[in-house]
């Protein structure tokens, strides 16, 4: 008998060591370099010694530069990627690009990786970049880092003559446009918001995803009644009572169980096992570009993981964004799929409904019938057709500056 329940500890101790390996096998083996398009900028935080990395890319002939513009990117991403949407506009604004929080070069397992090749290494180790990101259990770091980004924008972008402050604009998409949106709300008494003269969404993350084919009858429910609870979580909706106390009950007996399952498999260990690899549908919704697709796959400074606090505060931060999208009163151009799975084109579709008539320079631009997520890594003619209605808006803005135009 003692033989038999030592044979069954060993095996139930061999099971768990292998299921634990499960989170182990991930392994991202950077073996290039970073791709920087500009002048790297260290954005250092106040009172401390870690900051943000930027890229700075200024037009040949200070006399070419109309204003300022802003990249940030998406979730999991890196603003290494934007280089061509950079040097597209770099002929006349100033531009730059920041890696936010846990993302690129601000992420230091990649930051590592980087200096390791540098130094001739064949390839580093980067399978535990994504950790990085249990840190975030709000997006407000990410909001600080762009902070960060505009007051060096506001000190560098004048006009070269007498000084006075050029216009900035801000590029922004999916996560990044969530981030961009909410500080902007935010931080409306702030003296360097004033200077944003405009904004282009693309492909926000203003809904949750919808998982689209067959996978979407098991998983959609889920993410909607996750969605849904959270949203009524203490938050009355103007429904008839019943619904609402119905809703409350709900979301008071089910939340405090969702988050704390989040919360624990997001901690030192498990959080190896349970943070979730992106779905194999998601790079088919990507990009109709094959050229794209094939580089985003082979990129090993894009993260293939998310911890689960972070996607749960991301969550979070859509519906509270939400709550109070209503009060956006910036001029934006905003543009997205009709079928995109990632970030649904129903939030879209709302926030236009709560601000379109706020701003007379607000344009929506709806791509009919297109499934995919990254428009400005579209295959041509669309990019190229994006890229110039941008530049036709930007300019539009610019116009309105002189009385004369």
């Amino acid at each position: 008998m003692q033989i038999q329940k030592l044979e069954r500890r060993i095996r139930l101790i061999c099971s768990l060591l292998l299921f634990l390996c499960i989170g182990c096998a991930h392994r991202q083996t950077v073996t290039a370099l970073y791709p920087f398009w500009g002048e790297a900028v260290f954005l250092k935080e106040p009172g401390s010694d870690s900051g943000r990395v930027m890229q700075l890319l200024t037009p040949k002939s200070t006399d070419l530069i109309k204003g300022c513009l802003l990249i940030v990117h998406g979730m999991n991403e890196h603003i290494g990627r934007y280089g061509d949407v950079a040097r597209h506009f770099a002929d006349r604004y100033m531009v730059a690009g920041i890696d936010l929080t846990a993302h690129g070069m601000s992420n230091p397992v990649l930051a590592k990786a980087h200096e390791s090749i540098v130094s001739g290494a064949a390839g580093y180790d980067a399978g535990d970049a994504f950790i990085e990101q249990a840190q975030l259990g709000d997006l407000q770091t990410m909001r600080e880092d762009l902070k960060l980004a505009l007051n060096y924008l506001s000190i560098r972008c004048n006009n070269p003559y007498d000084h006075t402050p050029l216009p900035i604009f801000i590029l922004s998409h999916s996560l990044g446009s969530l981030v961009t949106s909410s500080h902007l709300l935010q931080s409306k008494q702030d003296p360097i918001t004033a200077r944003i003269k405009g904004v282009i969404f693309s492909g926000p993350a203003f809904s949750v995803t919808e998982v689209p084919g067959w996978r979407g009858w098991f998983q959609n429910p889920i993410v909607h009644f996750t969605f849904n609870t959270h949203e009524n979580f203490l938050n009355p909706h103007n429904e008839p009572i019943v619904i609402m106390l119905f809703n409350q009950l709900a979301a008071l007996i089910t939340v405090p169980i969702q988050d704390g399952i989040i919360e624990l498999l997001s901690l030192p260990g498990l959080r190896q096992v349970f943070s979730p690899t992106a779905p194999p549908w998601v790079k088919d919704y990507l990009t109709d570009s094959e050229e794209e697709r094939i580089l985003a796959s082979n990129d090993k400074y894009m993260m293939k993981r998310s911890v689960l606090r972070f996607v749960l505060a991301v969550e979070k931060e859509i519906i509270d964004f939400r709550s109070r999208m209503n009060q956006f009163d910036f001029p934006y151009l905003l543009i997205y799929s009709e079928n995109d799975p990632i970030t649904p084109a129903w939030g879209n579709t709302d926030f236009s409904a709560a601000t379109r008539h706020k701003n007379d320079h607000n344009r929506v631009v709806l791509l009919a019938g297109n499934q995919y997520h990254e428009q400005l890594f579209s295959a041509m003619p669309l990019r190229e057709h994006l890229l110039n209605l941008i530049d036709d808006w930007l300019q539009y803005r610019l116009d309105k500056r002189d009385p004369e135009k």
